[in-house]
């Protein structure tokens, strides 16, 4: 889930800057301090927008930088557990694939794809199941739930576990198909209306 959070700080504006204009000194330095962190309340923080700076800072002794306070905003990705989202898979692996969903690679593990048996063709770079002949590759399209997040503590990579063994779930071309299935029944079966036109037809 991708959020815009506001926050507020304050930032050192080093004295090699003086002369330079305060609000790009200042958006540089929360950028710096923000933009890549992975935090367990913030999540995955992307992007910093929004730098507003007070022009009035605060001198420290022994330091001859200035002090700021300075609101902003974070554009930020927090992974829920049982969200359901959709990515890109960019690799292949014997034990499953990376699935790549807002700015981190979620794992899918070959346990989780399918409800078959998993082979891996390291050669084509495919996660094949063998009675049911779907096939996984790198590029491919697919929906899965979010089913383990541990974001760790500050400075760490964090990890995702994603699941596709769930209705609707799983490579997009194999949800379409699904559904194109459940609907076929449907639409052969009669309505109310001709049901009684065909019961009238046989009485004559």
């Amino acid at each position: 889930m991708f959020k815009l959070i506001t926050l507020e700080d304050t930032i050192r504006i080093p004295p090699e800057t003086f002369g330079n204009p305060l609000e790009a000194v200042g958006q540089q330095q929360v950028k710096a301090k923000y933009e890549g962190v992975i935090e367990e309340e913030l999540g995955y923080v992307i992007a910093v927008v929004n730098v507003n700076v007070s022009p009035t800072g605060k001198i420290i002794p022994g330091d001859g930088a200035t002090y700021h306070k300075v609101a902003f905003s974070l554009l930020t990705f927090y992974p829920k557990l049982q969200e359901v989202v959709e990515g890109e898979v960019v690799e292949i692996a014997d034990f499953g694939a990376f699935v790549r969903i807002g700015p981190v690679d979620a794992l899918l593990h070959v346990s989780q794809l399918m409800d078959d048996f998993i082979s891996y063709d390291e050669k084509q770079g495919v996660l094949l199941g063998k009675e049911t002949k779907r096939k996984l590759c790198s590029g491919d399209q697919v929906r899965v739930r979010i089913t383990a997040v541990s974001l760790g503590r500050a400075g760490s990579s964090g990890k995702i576990g994603v699941t596709a063994r769930q209705a609707f779930l799983g490579k997009l071309e194999w949800i379409e198909n699904e559904i194109q299935k459940t609907r076929a029944p449907a639409e052969k079966k009669p309505s109310a209306t001709e049901e009684k036109l065909r019961k009238q037809e046989k009485a004559k």
